[in-house]
């Protein structure tokens, strides 16, 4: 059972994880490549001659070609560690303001999480550049013939998500790209692949993106590592984010010159046994294979939501497209007369982890016009059973049931 390679079962025997959306669990494998370095060669790299020293640099830029194969770039140097996808973005946002003129427009959706929506939105105010916002219609879906409304020769960003962290959407990013380029040749195209790199096999030659960003610890990597590839001509445009040791060539009084990418962009010492970590964990899904997660993964989702509609019908509300191949195995839902919040600490009680909120993704949830900008959401892993699937759903009746004898022993006058 792929449930025996993450440690943490052992200890919480009981422990029903749904929330892998925020946070994947960590298989022993990575536990042991990070605590490998902390163990035996400890030391910081591209820096000293001595031998644990030169193992610690050869595993960590071992990573740059592991990271590379999985997302298919053409070179190990269009990989760039950071600590998130959130400041890959971030780091983006900071860049490329060089590249942007007034009348330029930088084109958003509805759909992004924070992380995408806030670095761009104050990049435009910052610059007096328009902001535009591409809407998803009612199945949570972005229409391909919205997308061409809204994109013009004026768009030169164009950032957004692949996988949707509220509604499960896949959006067909390279016929977002497609669109965009022919609308704009020299429109720069990011794309936030945080929640479809764990499900989803990623080729950016294929997409044809500028940039593409994700996390380590989405993909069953540790925390404190993220990835920003990059086009090397792209990169090779951009100025450093930090400055500081390692990123330097040369230093006088006068000038500093910096390194090519991607080094340029990894000032300090980086986050080495978590990249290290980061690297075992790609290892990990590639020994799996995504045939056999995407699998899994399908027909337990298949199983989540025919349980779910059967169990509450009409008062359950799952957002998004309804086509289970048209989304990542994740559900968000408002289920009637309990709010999210109390949801999930009635499931918690219970060791059932999912989440509530707005999942970081306000302006999702505002455009979803629920009673309250909030939903519950749970995620589906490898690591999940069908058995987790039924005491979620036994939770979820009995915070219903809680709730319903709840509002029927209340005073009318208190109403």
């Amino acid at each position: 059972m792929l449930k025996d390679l993450f440690p943490i079962f052992q200890k919480h025997p009981d422990l029903v994880y749904l929330d892998s959306v925020a946070s994947s669990l960590k298989p022993q494998c990575v536990i042991d490549a990070l605590m490998g370095y902390y163990t035996n060669h400890s030391a910081n790299v591209s820096r000293g001659l001595y031998a644990i020293s030169e193992r610690a640099t050869q595993e960590y830029e071992n990573v740059r070609d592991i990271t590379a194969r999985f997302i298919h770039a053409s070179s190990p140097n269009e990989i760039v560690f950071t600590r998130n996808t959130t400041e890959s973005l971030n780091l983006l946002a900071y860049t490329l303001t060089d590249q942007l003129h007034p009348g330029n427009e930088i084109a958003i959706t509805e759909m992004e999480h924070h992380a995408n929506f806030v670095p761009w939105q104050q990049l435009a105010q910052k610059h007096n550049l328009k902001l535009v916002i591409i809407p998803f219609n009612e199945k949570g879906v972005i229409d391909p013939q919205e997308l061409k409304k809204h994109l013009t020769p004026s768009t030169k960003i164009f950032s957004f998500t692949h996988a949707s962290n509220v509604l499960g959407t896949i959006n067909p990013a390279k016929e977002f790209v497609r669109i965009a380029k022919e609308i704009n040749p020299n429109i720069i195209t990011i794309v936030d692949a945080a929640q479809s790199a764990p499900h989803i096999p990623i080729d950016v030659q294929d997409i044809h993106c500028d940039f593409l960003a994700f996390s380590s610890h989405k993909v069953f990597g540790p925390t404190g590592a993220g990835v920003l590839w990059g086009r090397y001509d792209q990169l090779d445009k951009l100025p450093p984010f930090l400055y500081g040791g390692e990123m330097v060539q040369a230093v006088t009084r006068e000038q500093t010159i910096f390194q090519d990418p991607p080094h340029r962009f990894e000032a300090g010492t980086p986050a080495i046994g978590e990249v290290i970590g980061m690297g075992a964990a790609i290892e990990f899904i590639n020994s799996i294979g995504f045939p056999t997660i995407q699998e899994h993964e399908q027909k337990l989702a298949g199983y989540t939501r025919d349980a779910l509609q059967k169990t509450f019908g009409e008062n359950i509300h799952i957002l998004g497209p309804q086509d289970l191949m048209k989304r990542v195995p994740l559900f968000s839902f408002t289920l009637d007369g309990v709010h999210p919040h109390d949801l999930a600490q009635v499931l918690a009680e219970d060791d059932i982890c999912i989440r509530a909120g707005s999942h970081c993704a306000m302006p999702a949830h505002l455009a979803l016009k629920l009673d309250s900008p909030a939903s519950a959401r749970i995620g589906i892993s490898l690591y999940n059973t069908k058995e987790d699937i039924d005491i979620l759903v036994k939770g979820l009746r009995k915070a219903q049931d809680l709730f319903s004898q709840h509002h029927s022993t209340k005073n009318p006058n208190e109403l």
